[in-house]
C-alpha cells in the first residue's frame, strides 16, 4: 500500500531509510513534499491566469475548480480552490451558493470572490459595510471632541490625501474594487443614513472614497460618477483651503454644465458640497474675498466670484432637504442676503478699521472713542431665519477670534445665542471655537469677559445640549489656570454632571476637579504645642563653623 500510495521516484526507495535512522517520521517527510506541491499549484494556478487566451485561461481554471471543489472543506487543499476560485471573473453560481451558506468558507475565501457573491446580496453587503460606516462617524466625533485644542491642529488641519489613507476609507476602497455596482450600493447606504441622521460626516466619506478610487486611477468607476471632474476639483481647493478664479471657472462650468434630464446629478453634487471640508473651504473663501471687496470699495452683488461661492455654499446646505424631497432644483439665493446681510458684515470689518484708526490718532480733548458695542437688528434675525447667512456669520466670529480680536468678538457673541437650526452650538463649530479662543488665553482672568462668554453664551445651552457641556469643559481643561479662582468654582458647580449625563461628561468633569484640587494651596499647618522637656544644649561637631 506504501509502495503504491507513496511518491513514485525510484531514487527515493534507497534514500527513505537515512530518514528513519534520524528518526523522521514519514508523515512528517510527505507533509513537507505535499506542503512544496501546494506552493507549485498555487503559483502555476496564478500563472495560468494569466497566459494565453482569455477564453482559454478560464476554461482550465473552471476544469480545476469542478476537479478540486469537493475538497474545499479540506484544510490542507482549501488554499488551492480558494486561489482558483480567486482568478476567475465569473465563479459558477452554484459554487457561490454554497460558500455563502457556510461560514467558514465565506470568511476563507478572497475579496475578489466576496465581491461576486456581495453585488447579488445588497443585505450581506450591508452588514459588511455598516460596521465601517460607524467607526468612520465615531471616528471624526473623537477628532472633535479630542482634549488637544490646538488652533493649528483643527479638525480641519489633515490635508485630503492624508484622510484618504484612513482605515475605513481603504477598507471599502479595497471591497469595492473595480466593481461599479458594490460602488453604487455603497453611494445608496450613505445617501440613506445622510437622510436619515442628518450626520454631514457621511458627505465626506461619499466624496474621500471617489477620490481615493480616483488616486488609484480606478477609471472603470471614475468615468462613470458624474461628480468625479467636479469632485476633483473641489478636492483641490480643500487642499488649498481656498477657492482661487481659476478653479472657481472650473467649478461653475460644472453647475451650468447640468443638462435637462440629467438634473438628478444634482443630488450627489450638493451631498459633495455639504462635506464639512467644502463647506469649511467655501466659507473661508467668501470671508476673505469680502475683506477684499471692502479694499476694493466693491458690493457684493459686483463679485462674480463671490456669487459663485454662495451658490455653492447655497447648494450644500440645501443637500438633505434635496434628497430627502427628490425636487433637484437648485435653491435660489435671497437677495437680502446679497444685499443686506453681506454689506452689514463689511460694516463690521469698517468699524475695525476705523477703531484702529482712532486709537492710533493723537488724543485731544475728546477722549478715547469706544467700540462700538450694539448689533443692528437685523443681523440677528438673518443669524436665526437665514442658514447662508447663519454659516458666513459664524466663520466671521471665527475670523476675528483667530485675529485675536476681542472687542469685535464681544460685539457679536450675543447674536449666537439663538442661531438657525442652533448651528452655534453644533460640534464642528464649538471645536473651532474653543480652538481659536486659546488665542484670547489672557482674557479669561477678566470678570466681564467670562461672563459674557460662559454665562452669557456657553451656559445658557449646556443643561439642553450634552455636546455643548462637553466642548465647555474641554475648554476649561485646557485654560482652567488663566481664569480667575472664584469664577472657575461658580463654573465648575454650574457644570457639574445631572443624572442625565453620559459618561464623557462626568469623565470630563472627573478630570477637571482633580486639576483643580491639584491647583489647591495646601492647608496651612497647626502650630506645634511646646515641648515640656528641656532642649539638650548643642555640641559643636567639627564640621559646623
Amino acid at each position: 500500500w506504501q509502495t503504491e500510495n507513496g511518491v513514485l521516484l525510484p531514487s527515493l526507495q534507497s534514500a527513505l531509510p537515512f530518514l528513519d535512522l534520524h528518526g523522521t517520521p514519514r508523515l512528517e517527510f510527505h507533509q513537507s513534499v505535499f506542503d512544496e506541491l501546494r506552493e507549485k499549484l498555487l503559483e502555476r494556478v496564478s500563472a495560468i491566469a494569466l497566459e494565453g487566451k482569455v477564453e482559454e485561461r478560464y476554461k482550465k481554471l473552471e476544469d480545476l475548480l469542478e476537479k478540486s471543489f469537493s475538497l474545499v472543506k479540506m484544510p490542507s487543499i482549501q488554499p488551492v480552490v480558494m486561489c482558483v476560485m480567486k482568478h476567475l471573473p465569473k465563479v459558477p453560481e452554484k459554487k457561490l451558493k454554497l460558500v455563502m451558506a457556510d461560514k467558514d468558507l465565506y470568511k476563507a475565501c478572497a475579496v475578489e470572490v466576496k465581491r461576486q457573491i456581495w453585488q447579488d446580496n445588497q443585505a450581506l453587503f450591508g452588514d459588511e459595510v455598516s460596521p465601517l460606516l460607524k467607526q468612520y462617524i465615531l471616528e471624526k466625533e473623537n477628532i472633535l471632541f479630542s482634549n488637544d485644542i490646538s488652533v493649528l491642529h483643527n479638525f480641519f488641519s489633515p490635508s485630503p490625501k492624508t484622510r484618504r489613507q484612513g482605515e475605513v476609507v481603504q477598507k471599502l476602497t479595497q471591497m469595492i474594487g473595480k466593481n461599479v455596482k458594490l460602488y453604487d450600493m455603497v453611494l445608496q447606504f450613505l445617501r440613506t443614513l445622510f437622510l436619515r441622521t442628518r450626520n454631514v460626516h457621511y458627505c465626506t466619506l461619499r466624496a474621500e472614497l471617489l477620490m481615493s478610487l480616483h488616486d488609484l486611477e480606478i477609471s472603470e468607476i471614475c468615468n462613470v460618477d458624474p461628480c468625479h471632474k467636479f469632485t476633483w476639483c473641489l478636492d483641490a481647493c480643500i487642499r488649498e483651503k481656498f477657492v482661487d478664479n481659476k478653479r472657481a471657472r472650473e467649478l461653475q462650468g460644472f453647475l451650468d454644465g447640468v443638462k435637462k434630464g440629467q438634473e438628478q446629478v444634482l443630488g450627489d453634487l450638493s451631498m459633495i458640497l455639504c462635506d464639512p471640508f467644502a463647506i469649511n473651504t467655501l466659507a473661508l473663501s467668501t470671508i476673505r474675498h469680502l475683506q477684499d471687496l471692502v479694499g476694493q470699495d466693491t458690493l457684493p452683488r459686483e463679485s462674480p466670484d463671490l456669487l459663485l461661492l454662495l451658490r455653492m455654499l447655497s447648494l450644500g446646505q440645501g443637500a438633505w432637504d434635496m434628497i430627502d424631497s427628490q425636487v433637484f432644483k437648485e435653491p435660489k439665493l435671497e437677495a437680502e442676503l446679497i444685499t443686506r446681510f453681506l454689506p452689514m458684515l463689511m460694516s463690521f470689518v469698517l468699524d475695525d478699521h476705523t477703531f484702529n484708526v482712532d486709537q492710533k490718532l493723537p488724543s485731544e480733548d475728546k477722549g478715547p472713542v469706544p467700540y462700538p458695542s450694539t448689533i443692528p437688528e437685523p443681523f440677528n434675525k438673518f443669524l436665526q431665519e437665514n442658514r447662508i447667512a447663519c454659516e458666513i456669520g459664524l466663520y466671521y466670529i471665527l475670523h476675528i477670534t483667530k485675529q485675536r480680536n476681542k472687542n469685535a468678538f464681544l460685539r457679536l457673541l450675543p447674536a449666537l445665542v439663538e442661531t438657525f437650526s442652533d448651528l452655534a452650538f453644533s460640534d464642528i463649530f464649538l471645536h473651532l471655537l474653543t480652538g481659536n479662543l486659546t488665542l484670547l488665553g489672557d482674557e479669561f482672568a477678566l470678570e466681564e469677559f467670562c461672563t459674557s462668554l460662559f454665562d452669557g453664551f456657553f451656559l445658557t445651552a449646556c443643561p439642553r445640549k450634552e455636546n455643548v457641556h462637553r466642548h465647555v469643559l474641554r475648554l476649561l481643561l485646557h485654560l482652567h489656570h488663566k481664569v480667575a479662582p472664584a469664577k472657575l468654582e461658580s463654573l465648575q458647580k454650574a457644570l457639574e454632571p445631572t443624572k442625565q449625563s453620559g459618561e464623557a461628561v462626568k469623565e470630563l468633569h472627573n478630570q477637571l476637579s482633580e486639576k483643580l484640587e491639584l491647583r489647591k494651596p495646601s492647608p496651612a499647618q497647626p502650630p506645634e504645642t511646646p515641648s515640656m522637656e528641656l532642649p539638650l544644649p548643642a555640641v559643636p561637631t567639627p564640621a559646623s563653623r
